[in-house]
């Protein structure tokens, strides 16, 4: 075999050894390979922190979405022999078009329902925010301890919130509650807030009380609001 054909040889060998590694190279140390994320890389979606801010002294309930005050409304709060509880707590269900059921008589969803067309439970037993069947209540001392909302309001702040965001029920004007609602004039002092085992026992609604996360059409209601 001549010296040329050997020759030959060689370089067509050398050239087959050299082109995987240099494609290796090329995939793991390119810039496209260091740079570039996977096609299908997700990012996590933000959570929205939410609060609703109910200043029992206002009269006033505010939606607070990452330390941002979204949405302020007027509302019923409990009159001074039935006051509202005062404390941290959570929407613990959301009803739709609720049956209102106390001493043998049924309301059914409509415009004579006493808690009107919406139902937001709180973690404490027999206390929610709902609507109302006498709308001249709303902006006063008036309920037996629930939070009272117009109708039209109620409809727009109830598909904002969900089962788990928190609720917290002043009693007296402080800092938080002047920052949220400004700075207006003080009004007179709420009657001492009952002890939570009193709350609890003071309005016994709903009877059934369905999964947290639940949604339902309908659901009944027990007690005088």
């Amino acid at each position: 075999m001549t010296a040329r054909r050997l020759n030959l040889m060689a370089a067509m060998m050398a050239a087959v050894l050299a082109a995987p590694m240099a494609a290796q190279s090329a995939t793991t140390n390119g810039p496209a390979a260091a740079q570039q994320p996977a096609p299908d890389a997700k990012v996590p979606a933000a959570t929205t922190k939410r609060v609703i801010v109910v200043s029992l002294e206002d009269h006033k309930l505010a939606l607070v979405e990452d330390g941002k005050v979204k949405k302020i409304y007027t509302v019923a709060v409990g009159k001074p022999s039935t006051p509202s509880p005062v404390g941290t707590f959570m929407i613990a269900r959301r009803v739709t078009n609720p049956t209102y059921s106390h001493d043998g008589r049924v309301v059914p969803p409509g415009p004579n329902n006493p808690v009107g067309t919406r139902w937001m439970g709180l973690s404490i037993p027999g206390y929610g925010i709902h609507g109302t069947n006498v709308p001249s209540s709303i902006g006063k001392a008036a309920s037996h301890g629930c939070i009272r909302m117009a109708r039209k309001d109620l409809e727009e702040l109830f598909p904002m919130v969900q089962v788990g965001d928190t609720v917290e029920l002043i009693g007296e004007r402080n800092e938080e509650t002047a920052q949220v609602f400004g700075d207006g004039p003080m009004l007179a002092p709420a009657a001492q807030p009952p002890t939570l085992t009193a709350v609890a026992s003071a309005e016994q609604f709903p009877i059934a009380a369905p999964a947290a996360t639940a949604t339902p059409s309908s659901l009944m209601f027990a007690g005088s609001l």
